[in-house]
């Protein structure tokens, strides 16, 4: 057994196409050419950029197709055969588009998938079928990614500009099929959410009433004041501040309301004026609509609805402006591309920041959290050479061991389990749905049993799931171990291996009795995991 130190870690108007052109030789290694796919409810969108070694992104191309797979997703919860293999006619076309600058690697491409392929019942047939028709692995994200991505996107344009840089935005992008919510300041992410509530859901639940005309629109613009009182309660805001809406609708609405818009920052937008806007679509005919601004017949739809919600929304919070984002989901993927995949020190920090706030809902004993979530990460860091687990299991370590005793909310006994199904039922930004199992996992695993097959959520998980689940529970294990007496008088340690064993030292601590008796009924995952047995030794 060796210890080693791990790596360090770390057809609306925006369908316009750029110059296809190769870049500048100079003794800088050439950019990157990357594309990303955005298959959404009612259309399907492609960027393609370069990204150079100073981490500056280009786009070079962007693409749109409609396709409505939203309208029969939402309400049969199934895609139609049609409806798939249009999409898969459209990406078959996108990746000819690809061949001409040179992208054929799958590498370099990046293809997601939103509300209507993820909430399908067939979307593996979807899925499966696109890669037949195309080679193109598609991925469904969940809200959470959807937010996080949005996160990378939007957060360089707040701070930017002086009057959202400090004070409460409100972000806040209408889709079709959902409403993504982020309540951000100085570039901390205060809030997020995300509501199975959008604009062609809405059309769909109207359409439904059997009304028309006056009476149609009174029934809207009820439906829509419900959904902005809805969501905006969810922020319960209680100082100033300002207003950021995104998505395609506003965008639709800026490029005729802001002369000269410039899609690289934010753009102030009178309140009164969206408001006269969108009192005109409302009064026009989809035809109307479609024949006047060479919009979809599913767009004119959306556009009634999404600029309707953005206008109450400024005047649920009395703002006599808002402003308008360029960025949509396809910068946030590249700047994740251009970024390796990998979380930032500020994107980690504010995951933690998230946990933190969970476990203070819970009343959680924040101290007691901190110093195990510490000794987690001291040790996940010195023993790397065992676990090989990666940067982002050290992140989900660390708020597994800041939740382990959320449990304890509704009952000391069982702890583990109440904290493994509270964890489950939560959302936390930053971390898809698939990593709060994860952390909820780890959680419930910090005492009582080891991980068994038979186990809820354990038995969903493929083997190397399974084994970083371990790993991670054997590690917060030890933590809690040496913080058992609460009293955060070990912190810090030293991890070597001597005569097969692994000991652990405290080198500011002259008695560990009571830790070493912690740590004897806490380390046999340890030793079933890794192999060795624990000792913990004072210092010397």
């Amino acid at each position: 057994m060796t210890s080693s130190t791990p790596p360090p870690t770390g057809s609306h108007p925006e369908a316009t196409s750029g110059s296809r052109v190769s870049a500048a030789a100079t003794s800088a290694p050439p950019p990157r050419t990357v594309a990303v796919i955005d298959i959404g409810a009612i259309s399907i969108r492609m960027a393609i950029a370069e990204i150079h070694a100073d981490g500056q992104v280009r786009t070079l191309e962007s693409l749109l197709q409609p396709v409505d797979l939203g309208r029969e997703a939402f309400e049969t919860r199934r895609l139609s055969r049609r409806g798939i293999e249009r999409a898969a006619t459209v990406l078959r076309r996108f990746r000819r588009v690809l061949s001409e600058y040179g992208v054929t690697d799958t590498k370099d491409i990046r293809v997601v998938a939103t509300s209507a392929v993820r909430e399908a019942t067939n979307r593996i047939a979807f899925v499966d079928r696109v890669y037949v028709a195309t080679g193109l692995d598609v991925e469904p994200i969940d809200e959470a990614e959807v937010n996080r991505i949005t996160y990378m996107g939007i957060t360089p344009m707040l701070m930017a500009r002086k009057e959202t840089a400090r004070t409460k935005s409100v972000v806040v992008e209408i889709g079709s099929g959902s409403t993504e919510l982020l309540l951000i300041r100085s570039g901390n992410v205060l809030h997020s959410d995300s509501f199975r509530l959008g604009s062609l859901r809405l059309i769909q639940e109207l359409d439904a009433s059997g009304l028309r005309g006056g009476k149609l629109r009174h029934l809207l613009e009820t439906h829509v004041r419900r959904f902005v009182h809805r969501i905006a309660d969810e922020l319960k805001a209680d100082s100033p501040l300002q207003l950021v809406v995104m998505g395609g609708d506003i965008r639709f609405a800026a490029h005729r309301l802001i002369e000269d818009w410039d899609e690289e920052s934010l753009a102030k937008l009178a309140t009164a004026k969206l408001e006269k806007l969108s009192g005109q679509i409302l009064s026009m005919s989809e035809d109307t609509i479609v024949k006047r601004f060479g919009a979809t017949f599913v767009e004119a739809e959306t556009l009634k609805v999404s600029l309707l919600a953005y206008t109450l929304f400024a005047k649920h919070f009395g703002l006599s402006h808002l402003f308008v984002s360029g960025v949509n989901l396809r910068d946030g993927l590249l700047a994740d591309i251009e970024q390796g995949g990998n979380w930032t020190s500020e994107f980690r920090q504010q995951i933690i920041r998230s946990a933190v706030s969970l476990g203070g809902r819970y009343a959680v004993d924040a101290t007691h959290a901190r110093t195990v979530a510490e000794l987690a990460r001291s040790l996940f860091e010195q023993l790397f050479g065992e676990h090989r687990l990666d940067a982002r299991h050290e992140v989900l370590l660390y708020v597994a061991a800041l939740l382990h005793e959320i449990g304890l909310y509704v009952n000391l006994h069982s702890n583990h389990k109440h904290a493994y199904y509270l964890i489950r039922s939560s959302e936390l930004f930053g971390l898809s749905q698939h990593e709060l199992h994860l952390v909820a996992l780890v959680a419930r695993y910090h005492r009582r049993a080891s991980p068994q097959a038979s186990h809820e959520g354990y038995d969903a998980l493929d083997r190397k799931d399974r084994v970083a689940v371990t790993k991670m529970a054997a590690l917060l294990r030890l933590a809690i171990a040496l913080n058992d007496t609460r009293s955060g008088r070990i912190h810090e340690i030293r991890c070597l291996v001597e005569d097969k064993q692994l000991v652990i030292v405290a080198p500011e601590v002259d008695d560990v009795s009571l830790e070493q008796l912690a740590m004897r009924n806490n380390s046999s995952l340890f030793r079933d995991i890794f192999g060795v047995p624990v000792l913990l030794r004072a210092g010397e």
